[in-house]
């Protein structure tokens, strides 16, 4: 593949028009269609409000806002299958994306985002979360029946991005170079303590070229997300998805998933004492046989404000259900449907399935804008009878030849530094210790090692 250099000379003239927008304090949301900016409509009219603000009626209620993003990303690894003088592979990882926003008046609005995601340089090709040349991320329009201070309603129908939770079962997948989507409608309604969303979707077929992703047509994902927050008691998620696969594998075959979830979340962030706890049963059919998986997840942590580099410990520990015997025609694998890749380290080798984990990390905010923060992660498998899974839940290898249980531990260091609400840089290190179940199933292995830097620009 060929770096898309014209991407570059775009980059430098946005980037020297919205220098200025540093002043106005702006937030960058992860889904960027949650950004507002109609309180710009009486700002003064320099290049950045008039980009993110531009009206198109004598009296502002019809107007443009423009959007996007430049990430570049440097990463190696060396033996990144656990392989023996497998030796080094590199990536260059590039994403662009433009997006409009067109709202007429207060009830309806139509939002569209390009994406492009590029990858150089690996000796193995891109992978499907590396490359996707030219892509409509978003294209949808929504109608607000209600928009007031204490009750919002309102229908989206079209290809949309979608972020629940923790981004354990469902996540736009920043941390990857192509972030994920879907199409089709969900209905919100939101009062200030209370929120709920319904949907029914299509996961598309993500190929590598210009605008060559394919429709599934038909329902890969439904089902409900709501959260009530109750003051001094914290907040509460509530949820169902369902979902169908026609060609799921797991190590107890190929076969049509229709699985259903049901879930329940506590959690509390900000400062202080933080916590998360999570459970989720799955039941359905996979092919003629039952589904009956389940995982739970435990987090707490603590912040010392008032401590020098205000420290963060944190502890995370994961149990994730496995297959009891491969080929009896029950299935009791969970599926992390459709999950964040970097949930267990920023280059994770080991997916959200047939997992048990164990991840202390310690956070420092050196100052306002760099925080550092060092990570370990213990794997095991949860069924010596199942294998393990890639971060998408995809099958990786299997596992019943093996009767040992620990996967291996995962040390990970990494740093963040915001210059700005618009541009920020990261870089980190990961090294992979193998246990003695990679030790059973790689004959000639060895550990594995990560690195990456990365500069994002967002306006």
């Amino acid at each position: 593949m060929n770096i898309y250099y014209p991407h570059l000379a775009i980059v430098l003239a946005v980037c020297t028009c919205f220098s200025i927008a540093t002043a106005y304090g702006q937030s960058v949301k992860l889904m960027r269609y949650d950004e507002d900016y109609s309180h710009l409509k009486d700002s003064a009219r320099n290049c950045y409000n008039r980009l993110k603000f531009l009206p198109l009626s004598a009296d502002k209620k019809v107007y443009l806002s423009f959007g996007g993003e430049v990430r570049e990303e440097f990463g190696g690894k060396f033996n990144e299958d656990w392989i023996r003088n497998q030796g080094f592979n590199s990536s260059f990882l590039q994403r662009y994306s433009l997006y409009a926003d067109l709202n007429i008046g207060a009830g309806l609005r139509f939002f569209t985002q390009l994406n492009s995601a590029l990858e150089n340089g690996s000796k193995y090709g891109p992978s499907p979360v590396d490359e996707d040349q030219l892509a409509v991320q978003n294209l949808f329009a929504e109608y607000r029946i209600l928009k007031d201070s204490s009750n919002r309603l309102a229908i989206r129908v079209g290809r949309q991005e979608i972020n629940y939770g923790s981004g354990r079962l469902i996540s736009v997948r920043e941390g990857t170079t192509v972030r994920q989507y879907f199409t089709g409608a969900k209905v919100t309604y939101a009062t200030p303590r209370f929120s709920v969303d319904a949907f029914i979707l299509e996961a598309d077929e993500v190929n590598f070229g210009v605008f060559d992703n394919r429709p599934s047509h038909q329902a890969n994902l439904w089902g409900a997300y709501s959260n009530f927050y109750i003051r001094k008691a914290g907040n509460f998620d509530f949820y169902y998805l369902g979902v169908r696969r026609d060609h799921a594998e797991f190590e107890e075959g190929i076969a049509k998933e229709l699985r259903h979830t049901l879930a329940a979340r506590y959690w509390k962030g900000g400062g202080g004492f933080i916590y998360n706890l999570e459970a989720a049963y799955q039941f359905g059919k996979f092919g003629k046989g039952n589904i009956d998986a389940w995982t739970m997840a435990i987090e707490l942590g603590y912040t010392f404000g008032n401590s020098k580099f205000k420290p963060s410990v944190n502890l995370r520990n994961d149990y994730i259900s496995g297959d009891k015997k491969a080929g009896d025609g029950k299935l009791q694998t969970f599926n992390p449907l459709f999950p964040k890749g970097g949930y267990f380290g920023f280059n994770p080798l080991v997916g959200p399935s047939n997992l048990m984990d164990l991840h202390p990390y310690l956070t420092l905010t050196i100052t306002d804008k760099l925080t550092v923060q060092g990570d370990v992660v213990f794997n095991w498998r949860y069924s010596l009878k199942d294998g393990i899974y890639r971060p998408g839940g995809n099958f990786n290898t299997a596992g019943s030849i093996s009767d040992h249980r620990f996967i291996g531990t995962t040390y990970l260091l990494s740093a963040d530094y915001k210059c700005n609400n618009h541009l920020s840089f990261s870089a980190g290190g990961q090294y992979f210790r193998v246990g003695d179940f990679i030790k059973d199933i790689v004959p000639l292995w060895d550990n594995s090692k990560f690195f990456n830097a990365q500069a994002s620009y967002k306006f």
